[in-house]
């Protein structure tokens, strides 16, 4: 069974996966190759991935007694690319 702190660390991995891939991969290829396909695709399961990272957060933060100010690096590391990879590194240790 999955805890929240594993949800959390599976949903982190994977939202700045596709966040990479989205900015690295679909981007290039829309302005590029003027095909907008793998930005329509990887765009929603980017996006429901990163509201489930905030609403987990939210959802941890007490477990985890963060100060304010690492809550905030947290939520914050979701839209700086490997933003998330840092905070699983960093912050997720038990």
């Amino acid at each position: 069974m999955f805890s929240l702190l594993n949800s959390f660390k599976i949903v982190a991995f994977l939202e700045g996966l596709s966040y990479l891939l989205l900015l690295f991969v679909a981007v290039p290829i829309k302005y590029i190759a003027g095909d907008p396909q793998y930005v329509k695709l990887l765009g929603m399961p980017h996006g429901v991935l990163f509201v489930a990272y905030i609403a987990i957060a939210f959802l941890i933060k007490s477990d985890f007694k963060w100060p304010l100010k690492t809550f905030v690096i947290v939520l914050l590391a979701s839209v700086i690319p490997f933003g998330t990879f840092y905070v699983d590194r960093t912050y997720l240790k038990r």
